[in-house]
């Protein structure tokens, strides 16, 4: 069975993703870091080929992990937009949706540059609410698990999903 993490930008997917390998001893990808590792970053892919392009290539890194067990896998913010990931990624795993307050998103990525998403000319809480406002109820729907992460640490968070993980 594979632990998947999805979530917001800045929820901290990729920190308590290793976390729960560490502690585990699984296997840790981070999707959009396979994506950069195979086709460069992430911003440019986005600047050259847009948005459906890399939706596109998350989709062929989903169906490659799906294939696999045993692993934690963090996904972009918007890969469980696409049912078809969400449909490969349930068949070997179980998905956490790890939330997190609007402001405590801000904070995390006010000072991230790379974020394509957010790149809209200074108005960045205005663009994290309306992606916020959108994804929230996808995030909901797709999660067998939802696991708030204001005001914990990456260990804590990631204890709580492998307790959740084991059905302890």
């Amino acid at each position: 069975m594979n632990i998947v993490l999805c979530g917001m930008m800045g929820v901290g997917k990729s920190s308590v993703g290793i976390k729960i390998a560490q502690k585990t001893g699984r296997r840790w990808y981070d999707t959009d870091i396979v994506i950069t590792d195979r086709h460069g970053r992430i911003s440019d892919i986005f600047e050259y080929y847009g948005e459906e392009r890399f939706r596109t290539l998350e989709t062929e890194v989903v169906k490659e992990l799906a294939e696999m067990d045993g692993l934690v896998i963090s996904t972009g913010g918007g890969l469980v937009l696409k049912p078809e990931n969400n449909e490969l990624l349930k068949r070997k795993g179980k998905i956490f949706f790890m939330r997190a307050s609007f402001e405590t998103l801000l904070t995390r990525v006010r000072a991230d540059e790379t974020r394509p998403l957010l790149k809209d000319n200074g108005k960045i809480a205005e663009k994290l609410g309306e992606l916020l406002s959108a994804r929230t109820p996808v995030y909901e729907a797709v999660a067998d698990h939802i696991v708030d992460t204001d005001q914990k640490s990456a260990d804590e968070v990631a204890d709580e999903i492998i307790r959740l993980a084991e059905g302890v």
